[in-house]
Protein backbone atom coordinates (compact mmCIF):
# COMPACT_ATOMS: atom_id res chain seq x y z
CA UNK A 1 0.00 0.00 0.00
CA UNK A 2 1.57 3.48 -0.57
CA UNK A 3 2.12 5.33 1.96
CA UNK A 4 -0.20 8.19 0.79
CA UNK A 5 -3.20 5.31 0.73
CA UNK A 6 -2.25 3.86 4.00
CA UNK A 7 -2.34 7.92 5.71
CA UNK A 8 -6.00 8.31 4.23
CA UNK A 9 -7.07 4.66 5.50
CA UNK A 10 -5.37 5.69 9.20
CA UNK A 11 -7.65 9.24 8.62
CA UNK A 12 -10.46 7.48 7.54
CA UNK A 13 -10.46 4.99 10.61
CA UNK A 14 -9.96 7.58 13.25
CA UNK A 15 -12.81 9.50 11.85
CA UNK A 16 -14.95 6.30 11.70
CA UNK A 17 -13.35 3.86 14.08
CA UNK A 18 -17.12 1.89 14.14
CA UNK A 19 -16.87 1.00 10.47
CA UNK A 20 -17.77 -2.91 9.31
CA UNK A 21 -14.37 -3.81 9.01
CA UNK A 22 -14.58 -6.10 6.27
CA UNK A 23 -16.85 -3.77 4.24
CA UNK A 24 -13.94 -0.80 4.58
CA UNK A 25 -11.22 -3.74 3.43
CA UNK A 26 -13.75 -4.37 -0.08
CA UNK A 27 -14.56 -0.67 -0.48
CA UNK A 28 -10.62 0.46 -0.38
CA UNK A 29 -9.57 -2.97 -2.07
CA UNK A 30 -7.16 -3.25 1.17
CA UNK A 31 -6.87 -6.80 3.54
CA UNK A 32 -9.01 -6.58 6.85
CA UNK A 33 -5.45 -6.70 8.48
CA UNK A 34 -4.60 -3.55 6.96
CA UNK A 35 -7.83 -1.94 8.18
CA UNK A 36 -7.58 -3.63 11.35
CA UNK A 37 -3.98 -1.92 11.80
CA UNK A 38 -5.29 1.48 10.52
CA UNK A 39 -7.35 1.69 13.61
CA UNK A 40 -5.54 4.28 16.07
CA UNK A 41 -3.10 2.67 18.39
CA UNK A 42 -5.35 3.15 21.65
CA UNK A 43 -7.81 0.48 19.98
CA UNK A 44 -5.43 -2.42 18.40
CA UNK A 45 -2.95 -4.40 19.84
CA UNK A 46 -1.58 -7.18 17.45
CA UNK A 47 0.25 -10.66 18.33
CA UNK A 48 1.89 -13.27 16.34
CA UNK A 49 -0.41 -15.96 15.22
CA UNK A 50 1.60 -18.23 17.13
CA UNK A 51 -0.14 -17.29 19.91
CA UNK A 52 -3.21 -18.87 18.01
CA UNK A 53 -3.68 -21.82 20.68
CA UNK A 54 -2.85 -20.43 23.35
CA UNK A 55 -5.19 -17.49 22.74
CA UNK A 56 -7.97 -19.94 22.29
CA UNK A 57 -7.41 -22.02 25.69
CA UNK A 58 -7.45 -18.54 27.27
CA UNK A 59 -10.96 -17.63 25.64
CA UNK A 60 -11.98 -21.27 26.05
CA UNK A 61 -12.05 -20.00 30.56
CA UNK A 62 -14.22 -16.85 29.58
CA UNK A 63 -17.51 -18.31 29.42
CA UNK A 64 -20.66 -17.36 26.87
CA UNK A 65 -19.00 -15.01 24.11
CA UNK A 66 -19.72 -14.48 20.37
CA UNK A 67 -18.00 -15.96 17.81
CA UNK A 68 -18.60 -14.43 14.21
CA UNK A 69 -17.30 -15.48 10.86
CA UNK A 70 -18.13 -13.15 7.96
CA UNK A 71 -17.65 -13.42 4.31
CA UNK A 72 -18.72 -12.24 1.44
CA UNK A 73 -21.65 -14.10 1.69
CA UNK A 74 -23.08 -14.62 4.99
CA UNK A 75 -21.72 -13.59 8.46
CA UNK A 76 -22.32 -16.16 10.82
CA UNK A 77 -22.57 -15.93 14.42
CA UNK A 78 -22.44 -18.86 17.48
CA UNK A 79 -23.26 -16.99 21.48
CA UNK A 80 -21.79 -19.29 23.57
CA UNK A 81 -19.26 -20.99 25.48
CA UNK A 82 -16.08 -21.79 23.17
CA UNK A 83 -14.69 -25.82 23.79
CA UNK A 84 -11.30 -26.42 24.38
CA UNK A 85 -9.06 -27.19 21.67
CA UNK A 86 -6.22 -29.48 20.72
CA UNK A 87 -3.83 -29.32 17.72
CA UNK A 88 -3.47 -32.79 15.71
CA UNK A 89 -3.51 -34.15 12.28
CA UNK A 90 -2.23 -30.54 11.29
CA UNK A 91 -5.50 -28.81 12.87
CA UNK A 92 -7.02 -27.13 16.28
CA UNK A 93 -9.88 -29.34 16.78
CA UNK A 94 -12.78 -28.11 19.06
CA UNK A 95 -13.36 -30.96 21.62
CA UNK A 96 -17.07 -31.06 21.81
CA UNK A 97 -19.32 -32.89 20.30
CA UNK A 98 -23.23 -30.47 20.10
CA UNK A 99 -23.00 -26.66 20.09
CA UNK A 100 -19.46 -25.28 18.28
CA UNK A 101 -17.13 -27.75 17.26
CA UNK A 102 -14.89 -28.07 14.47
CA UNK A 103 -11.50 -27.87 12.77
CA UNK A 104 -9.63 -24.75 12.68
CA UNK A 105 -6.26 -24.42 10.08
CA UNK A 106 -4.51 -22.78 13.26
CA UNK A 107 -1.25 -22.88 11.18
CA UNK A 108 -2.80 -20.20 8.50
CA UNK A 109 -2.91 -17.81 11.71
CA UNK A 110 -0.83 -15.03 11.14
CA UNK A 111 -1.78 -12.56 13.95
CA UNK A 112 -4.22 -12.57 17.08
CA UNK A 113 -5.76 -8.93 16.64
CA UNK A 114 -6.94 -7.34 20.15
CA UNK A 115 -9.50 -4.66 18.87
CA UNK A 116 -11.39 -2.53 21.69
CA UNK A 117 -13.51 0.07 19.73
CA UNK A 118 -16.78 1.94 19.41
CA UNK A 119 -19.28 -0.14 17.66
CA UNK A 120 -23.09 1.54 17.30
CA UNK A 121 -23.12 3.55 19.93
CA UNK A 122 -21.55 1.31 22.21
CA UNK A 123 -17.84 0.08 23.06
CA UNK A 124 -16.67 -3.45 21.57
CA UNK A 125 -13.78 -5.61 22.51
CA UNK A 126 -13.32 -8.21 19.91
CA UNK A 127 -9.90 -10.89 18.93
CA UNK A 128 -9.63 -10.95 15.58
CA UNK A 129 -7.37 -14.28 14.10
CA UNK A 130 -6.35 -13.24 11.15
CA UNK A 131 -4.67 -15.25 8.16
CA UNK A 132 -1.89 -15.25 6.09
CA UNK A 133 -3.75 -13.84 3.67
CA UNK A 134 -4.41 -10.54 5.74
CA UNK A 135 -8.60 -11.88 5.96
CA UNK A 136 -9.72 -12.90 9.36
CA UNK A 137 -10.49 -16.26 9.94
CA UNK A 138 -12.87 -15.44 12.73
CA UNK A 139 -14.03 -12.92 15.52
CA UNK A 140 -14.68 -13.74 18.60
CA UNK A 141 -16.38 -10.70 21.08
CA UNK A 142 -16.51 -10.15 24.26
CA UNK A 143 -20.22 -11.11 26.30
CA UNK A 144 -22.53 -8.98 27.57
CA UNK A 145 -24.41 -8.81 30.83
CA UNK A 146 -28.04 -8.13 31.05
CA UNK A 147 -27.84 -4.00 30.60
CA UNK A 148 -25.98 -4.66 27.21
CA UNK A 149 -22.66 -3.62 28.67
CA UNK A 150 -19.23 -5.55 28.44
CA UNK A 151 -19.01 -8.20 30.64
CA UNK A 152 -16.32 -6.79 33.03
CA UNK A 153 -14.67 -10.22 34.13
CA UNK A 154 -14.57 -10.84 30.23
CA UNK A 155 -12.78 -7.44 29.21
CA UNK A 156 -10.01 -7.89 32.21
CA UNK A 157 -9.49 -11.41 30.45
CA UNK A 158 -8.97 -9.71 26.97
CA UNK A 159 -7.06 -6.96 28.16
CA UNK A 160 -4.40 -9.28 30.26
CA UNK A 161 -4.68 -11.86 27.36
CA UNK A 162 -3.54 -9.15 24.96
CA UNK A 163 -0.64 -7.96 27.27
CA UNK A 164 0.70 -11.71 27.50
CA UNK A 165 0.43 -12.39 24.06
CA UNK A 166 1.67 -9.38 22.49
CA UNK A 167 5.08 -8.67 25.01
Amino acid sequence: MLSTELADLKSYMAANPGAVIEDVARERKVTPRQVIEALPDTMVTMASGSHFAAAMADIAQWGEVTLIVHTEDAIFEFTGGIPTGEIGRGYFNLMQPKGLHGHLRHERCAGVAFVERPFMGKTSAFVAFVNVDGGIMYKVFVGRDETRALRADQLERFRQLAKTVAA
